[in-house]
């Protein structure tokens, strides 16, 4: 039992007889039951707790969607301690003061309870509530009751397929009783009971083929499987299957239903093997082509296209041991194309007969048979054409001994023509590459003949193999020619004599006898046993050259010459002849002269730069006369810088303006570079603009100062501009300004540029074009159109009289 306060459950009935035959409707129409708290209260007048035994309350049912009237009445809760005292209730919990609030509410002096709205068991299937009695003052007079609430499930929902359609697939030729798919459906009512309980069925099949019943479905799990054999994908390749699920197990007539598809694709299998479309084929190619398509192979597959069940195999059985053809299949038409890969040659083989097999990629399937139709019989011809000579050995290796005169014959060189059985054609012969142009070959032969002497030190002879290409053709129609290479290996005879290394030397005057000298050696075009070891000696004419010098034997192919003890010469520079004889039978001498340098040296064994000089051949007085002529022309260097800068002196210090009388106005006088003319030129106009700060000008000593020249006499004296001007006396300072300027004889004549006065920026003053000379009358400017195209512009502002 639980701990819960003992309750009593207190039935009214109603009054009077009841009869027997009232029926179920009529027992939900009874008064609700009356839920009773314990009768042992908090307080007893004896101020003693009374024990009661516990009482389980059952559940209270209220049917979900209930049509009303609302508030609807569910159970009426009393304290055994109403008759003394007035009792309050209440009810706590979900439903009622906690969301979803107000689903449940009480009379808090009946003690009624209520359902206000209808219940919704899929949204919430069950609420636990606590009953409280209070009295007047919110004291407890009874322990709270647990209420439970439970919603009765109605059937209002349809079961419901997670998809509309869903998509299955079985292998054509499939077993009856073979898995396909399965499919669900929910119910939201309790599974519990029929209302939530789903059965499946089967309404439609499209197609009907071969019979209208292929599948069946499992009514409790859902699961769809074939109940037919015939499946076949080359007749039906899908089927659609309209499935119906229904509530209430199954029942149509109080149940729900709700209906899916189920679209079943028949997936292929290998049960078609390939046919080809006949049973002979045919085809030609030429000889001595590769990569061509000779013949075509159609087949028929009625698998599902480009799949491995149709896509076809083709292989060469018989008829090509040689392996000339291959079979490539067509990815798109699926066709067999004969390809040759290795050239045929009609002169082998006139014509090829072979069987060909066609197959799948994936194996047939159980039980299928190859067809008769998956072999045939191809014939392929060969054409002839003219086929070009060809050299028997090529490239041709030949040994000769270099040096053989022109007009030897080494060798024949002859080709043949592949066409023999059909055509009779005759071969001509010619020189297609011969670099050194040492051979000639008959035209009609082959014979090779040499036009020159063969030399095996040659540039054209690469380790000793001299190369030469011939041309054979035929007359054919058209004509095919072939090429051939003939290899000449020369032997090498001693026919080129030493030369000696080095040609130029030096060494010092008085030295080590033993280690002073100069090493030698000697090359030689020809190879062993033609060439080392070397012999060198010196000659006997002039004798000097035995007197003075002496050749030492190193090693066969090196020797060291030296001057002879106790023998020293001047410095300079002897040609000393060595004769040098090689190996060959029989030897080759040459008479090689080396140029020594005789030179002093210092202390390491290196030759003196006097002794260089001295070893060149020049004499002390030739040294000296050169000596000389270097010092002289230095002096003459230095005597025209000196001669330039002392006139660059002399022209900066002369007077800048000429005199009067020494002036020609028809000489051009460079006094500074001034740029361009008036439109050129960007003057900087805030020099007669007022200044911000005037510092400067109360601070600077009265008078004009020219920045081009130095005034002789004393400066005149210029007019100062007394404390801060008003801007309207600018024009009274210029023209005071430039009375002084034209009045001042130390002013420089024509019209030179002044400084009066640094007028600062910002100045608030008007126009000064109203400002004129203080020359008086008027001035004819006609003579400036006499003083050349750069006085133009000028002649033609004051030139022009009245004609502005």
């Amino acid at each position: 039992h639980s701990h819960r306060p003992c309750v009593f459950l207190k039935v009214t009935k109603e009054k009077g007889k009841v009869a027997e035959k009232k029926e179920r409707k009529e027992a939900f129409q009874a008064p609700p039951p009356v839920i009773m708290f314990s009768g042992s209260g908090l307080n007893s007048s004896k101020g003693l707790r009374r024990q009661k035994r516990d009482w389980v309350i059952p559940p209270i049912n209220v049917a979900e969607n209930s049509r009303g009237p609302f508030p609807q009445m569910l159970v009426s809760i009393r304290s055994d301690q109403d008759q003394d005292i007035s009792i309050r209730y209440s009810i706590t919990g979900v439903g009622a003061d906690q969301p979803p609030n107000e689903v449940f509410n009480i009379d808090p002096v009946l003690g009624k309870m209520f359902v206000t709205k209808p219940l919704d068991r899929e949204h919430r299937s069950s609420y636990h509530l606590r009953a409280h009695a209070v009295d007047m003052n919110g004291n407890q007079v009874e322990n709270p009751i647990d209420l439970y609430i439970f919603v009765i499930d109605m059937n209002d929902n349809r079961p419901e397929f997670k998809n509309q359609v869903y998509n299955g697939s079985v292998d054509e030729g499939s077993k009856p009783g073979t898995y396909v798919m399965h499919l669900s459906a929910f119910d939201a009512d309790d599974n519990t009971t029929a209302n939530g309980m789903v059965r499946y069925r089967i309404l439609s099949q499209t197609p009907h083929s071969p019979i209208p019943n292929m599948f069946t479905i499992n009514s409790e799990t859902g699961d769809i499987v074939t109940v037919a054999p015939g499946l076949d994908r080359e007749k039906v390749s899908q089927y659609t299957i309209i499935v119906q699920a229904t509530d209430m197990e199954g029942n149509l007539n109080f149940g729900l239903s709700n209906t899916a598809t189920a679209i079943i694709t028949v997936t292929d299998i290998n049960d078609n093997p390939p046919m080809l479309t006949s049973r002979t084929f045919s085809g030609e190619v030429p000889e001595n082509r590769v990569d061509v398509v000779v013949a075509n192979l159609t087949v028929i597959d009625a698998d599902q296209p480009h799949s491995p069940n149709w896509n076809a195999i083709y292989r060469i059985i018989s008829g090509d041991p040689s392996g000339h053809f291959t079979i490539r299949t067509d990815p798109v038409t699926n066709d067999g194309m004969v390809t040759v890969v290795k050239p045929v040659d009609f002169e082998m083989n006139r014509a090829f007969m072979l069987t060909v097999v066609v197959s799948n990629q994936a194996h047939l399937a159980s039980g299928i048979q190859s067809s008769l139709q998956s072999t045939a019989g191809v014939t392929i011809s060969v054409q002839d054409v003219n086929e070009p000579p060809y050299f028997p050995t090529n490239p041709k290796h030949i040994r000769f001994e270099e040096g053989v005169p022109a007009g030897t014959s080494l060798t024949t060189f002859s080709a043949s023509d592949p066409d023999r059985l059909q055509m009779q054609q005759t071969i001509r012969y010619s020189k297609l590459n011969d670099p050194a142009d040492w051979l000639s070959i008959n035209r009609t032969n082959g014979q090779i003949v040499t036009t020159a002497m063969l030399d095996r030190e040659s540039i054209y002879v690469k380790n000793n193999i001299y190369e030469a290409t011939f041309l054979a053709t035929d007359n054919g129609s058209p004509a095919a020619s072939g090429t051939g290479t003939l290899q000449i290996y020369l032997i090498d005879i001693n026919d080129n004599p030493p030369a000696l290394i080095p040609k130029e030397s030096q060494i010092c005057e008085r030295m080590n006898r033993n280690v002073n000298g100069v090493n030698i050696t000697a090359a030689d075009a020809d190879t062993d046993p033609n060439a080392g070891p070397f012999v060198f000696e010196l000659p006997n004419f002039p004798t000097s050259i035995r007197r003075n010098w002496t050749i030492s034997r190193i090693s066969g192919d090196y020797a060291r010459l030296g001057l002879r003890y106790q023998v020293y010469l001047e410095p300079g520079v002897y040609e000393v002849p060595i004769i040098v004889s090689d190996s060959g039978n029989p030897p080759l001498s040459n008479r090689s002269v080396i140029k020594v340098k005789v030179c002093p040296c210092d202390e390491n064994g290196d030759c003196t730069t006097l002794g260089a000089v001295a070893a060149a051949g020049l004499g002390t007085g030739a040294i000296i006369s050169i000596l000389i002529c270097i010092i002289i022309l230095l002096s003459m260097v230095l005597l025209f810088v000196v001669w330039i800068k002392r006139r660059e002196k002399e022209r900066q210090t002369k007077q800048l303006l000429i005199d009067p009388e020494d002036d020609v106005r028809d000489n051009i006088l460079k006094y500074d570079e001034e740029g361009g003319g008036e439109e050129d030129q960007d003057y900087d106009l805030s020099q007669l603009q007022q200044p911000d700060s005037l510092e400067h000008i109360i601070s600077k000593p009265p008078g004009v100062r020219r920045v081009d020249e130095r005034p002789i006499i004393p400066e005149s004296q210029y007019p100062i501009r007394p404390v801060v001007p008003h801007p309207g006396d600018i024009g009274d300072f210029i023209h005071e300004g430039l009375r002084a300027a034209d009045n001042d004889p130390t002013a420089p004549p024509y019209d030179s540029l002044l400084v009066f006065d640094y007028e600062g920026s910002g100045s608030t003053a008007g126009s000064v074009s109203s400002l004129n000379s203080s020359s008086t009358g008027d001035q004819d400017y006609d003579y400036l159109n006499d003083w050349g195209p750069r006085f133009k512009k000028l002649a033609d502002m004051y030139g022009g009289g009245d004609d502005d």
